[in-house]
């Protein structure tokens, strides 16, 4: 194994990432390395390469970035235990504390300690990732190191989508993105009845309609009511899952909600937004805020379902090899592609 690796570093604090050689990481008796196959590119990465006011507050200036990955453990700290050297894998890339009431519980996504890899520590935009073995995720052989490279942001939708019970229901996703349309994908694996996914990009809905068997609406030109007409809808949407961050598609999906309806929100809006609170009120629902995966419940979930005939390879539209990076992340800002995966050799 060489000394000096390939990595994309956050080396100015200025928009872009840099191609740079850093030395490979040391493993300490808890860790393991893992030689980077794959990895993904995540919305995360676009703020972080934009420099916006959240990425020039968060991010430290050197830092290694990328959270999204598959690889093999090529080296194991000497105190770890039920990992072997040439395993498959991608990992968690939320780096927990031990000392919160959350974390002691085993409630470890709730951890107010946790620290991300690619945002506050290095990160996986390298040949070489050093990584708690406690965070590590073995992949069966039915799971390539492509679709291993997309199980972040994949875990994101499943935990977003299993919030609620959805056999028979009819749900809702506001925003098209990767992970809104992978999160109808599991939606339909699981039972829903209807799936709607609305956005006013038509290349995503485009794509949703790739992906898995859903019903596209453009907000800007198609009203949601007539939607539901069609589909014989009598009261709304059961459940919904709001993935865009934007306050109308919010409003938009109170409205069209069922008396008690649920809503999943993954989204971040920009800022304060304004929420009409009474109609939440009146309307009887029940909002839940989802951040990450649930640690370690949502990857036995989701790898069983992906064993079990989930098919979310479709939403992966374009690869590069890592030194055509660029293009990568050019491709991902111009908001007509779905995942985009970097090839490191």
């Amino acid at each position: 194994m060489r000394n000096d690796m390939k990595t994309l570093a956050k080396s100015k604090p200025e928009v872009g990432l840099w191609l740079e050689h850093r030395p490979v990481p040391e493993v300490g008796p808890d860790d393991v390395l893992i030689r980077i196959r794959k990895t993904g590119i995540c919305g995360t990465d676009i703020h972080i390469w934009n420099w916006d006011d959240w990425a020039a507050k968060t991010v430290p200036v050197g830092l290694v970035t990328g959270h999204e990955f598959a690889g093999e453990i090529v080296e194991i700290g000497r105190n770890v235990e039920g990992l072997a050297i040439g395993q498959r894998c991608s990992g968690e890339g939320h780096l927990i504390g031990k000392q919160s009431r959350q974390s002691r519980a085993g409630k470890f996504h709730l951890d107010p300690a946790t620290r991300g890899i690619g945002v506050n520590e290095q990160g996986a935009f390298a040949e070489y990732l050093r990584l708690p073995a406690f965070n590590v995720v073995p992949l069966p052989d039915e799971i390539d190191d492509e679709i291993g490279a997309i199980l972040d942001p994949l875990g994101n939708a499943v935990h977003t989508a299993l919030s609620f019970d959805l056999v028979g229901e009819d749900v809702l996703i506001t925003g098209a993105g990767p992970i809104g349309i992978m999160a109808a994908a599991v939606a339909r694996h699981v039972g829903a009845r209807h799936v709607v996914i609305t956005d006013i990009n038509q290349d995503r809905l485009d794509l949703a309609a790739r992906v898995t068997d859903v019903v596209p609406v453009n907000v800007a030109k198609q009203d949601l009511r007539e939607v539901e007409g069609a589909l014989r809808m009598k009261e709304g949407f059961d459940v919904g899952m709001e993935m865009s961050g934007s306050q109308v598609a919010l409003d938009q999906m109170v409205e069209n909600m069922v008396m008690g309806g649920r809503i999943a929100m993954l989204g971040i809006p920009p800022g304060k937004s304004p929420v009409d609170w009474s109609r939440i009120v009146f309307k009887a629902i029940t909002i839940k805020g989802v951040y990450g995966r649930e640690i370690f419940e949502t990857w036995y979930k989701m790898i069983a379902m992906l064993e079990n005939g989930l098919d979310v390879r479709r939403v992966i539209t374009h690869r590069f090899k890592v030194d055509d990076f660029r293009d990568g992340f050019e491709v991902m800002r111009s908001g007509k592609s779905g995942k985009v995966v970097l090839d490191w050799g």
